[in-house]
């Protein structure tokens, strides 16, 4: 595993995103397995791993930060906690639920008690506003953060889809360390952000690095996906599979000469895209854990990243999920 900084924080190039394991990709996985997932993460090098409050289930709306506070306990001072506040679910709806975004200070306050509890931590790494407040200054948000660092509670924050306004006004009051938004091959759209994040020396942490599970080339057309558990079960990438079988072929293309996997392109792709973008597949394999890690290993020569990106720019595809509605 190779290392990457975030700012001034230093993580594995590859990190772990742990919400599949709770929450939107079928029933939670079983807690032993999951716990045995996550000791061999460490000791194959990852060392950022990120979750939410939120990211649960409706027995346990907490169950992956409990999932992570108990299975990471003996690994604490090796590893990044990275979790998020000021979301909740609107569960009067069906699946994908709405988004209730609520970041009061109060309320934030309230959070990381919670999530410090069931992360059996004394602090949080990195620390997300999970979701932007139309309803509360970035301001606000941003001093109740610095207040929270101070107390030694907080020491790193950022921001999740974010965009450059809020990037800057938060900046501004209280430092940010990371940016975590959707980013892939299908979804480009926050490239727009790289040249003042490099200013500022803000990191960008990429979710859904793969798509949804899409750019790993092993879900196959017409699979099923339980609409009740499973959110891929509305995904366009899935629904419109055929719409993307040019930007398979480039990736097989790849895979094949670099004798890698078409996950590992799409990653190695985004790993050279900027110094100081991070990664954060999920899953519930070991052998998906591996060949994610091993990601790092792999080298696009200048000319192979050149092609692949322009590539990208003229390769028709689907739209890809962007993501659960805002409600209030």
């Amino acid at each position: 595993m190779k290392y990457r900084k975030l700012g001034n924080l230093e993580v594995s190039a590859i990190g772990l995103g742990c919400m599949g394991m709770s929450h939107a990709y079928g029933p939670a996985a079983d807690k032993r397995e999951m716990t045995e997932l996550l000791s061999r993460a460490v000791a194959m090098g990852y060392t950022l791993f990120d979750t939410a409050e939120v990211y649960g289930t409706s027995d346990d709306p907490h169950h992956n930060e409990r999932l992570l506070g108990e299975a990471l306990r003996p690994y604490r001072n090796q590893i990044v906690l990275a979790t998020k506040f000021g979301l909740s679910f609107d569960t009067s709806h069906p699946a994908p639920y709405p988004l209730i975004p609520d970041s009061r200070p109060a309320t934030i306050r309230q959070s990381v008690e919670g999530s410090l509890r069931r992360l059996q931590t004394d602090r949080i790494d990195l620390y997300y506003q999970h979701r932007a407040d139309p309803d509360v200054p970035i301001e606000d948000v941003a001093g109740t953060i610095a207040d929270l660092m101070h107390e030694g509670k907080i020491l790193h924050w950022g921001l999740s889809e974010a965009n450059e306004q809020d990037i800057r006004r938060a900046h501004a009051v209280c430092p940010l360390t990371a940016i975590e938004n959707r980013y892939s091959m299908m979804a480009r759209w926050h490239e727009r952000l790289f040249p003042f994040l490099e200013v500022l020396g803000i990191g960008f942490v990429a979710f859904s690095p793969l798509a949804n599970g899409f750019l790993t080339d092993t879900v196959t057309k017409g699979t099923h996906f339980d609409a009740a558990t499973d959110y891929r079960a509305f995904m366009p990438q899935f629904r419109d599979y055929d719409a993307n079988a040019q930007l398979l072929a480039l990736i097989r293309r790849f895979a094949e000469e670099k004798d890698a996997s078409p996950a590992q392109i799409s990653l190695a792709w985004m790993l050279r895209k900027r110094p100081y973008i991070v990664p954060i597949p999920g899953t519930r394999k070991e052998s998906r854990l591996r060949e994610n890690a091993d990601a790092s290993e792999v080298k696009l020569t200048d000319a192979e990243f050149t092609e692949i990106d322009h590539a990208l720019h003229h390769t028709p595809m689907s739209e890809v999920f962007g993501g659960s509605k805002i409600t209030k």
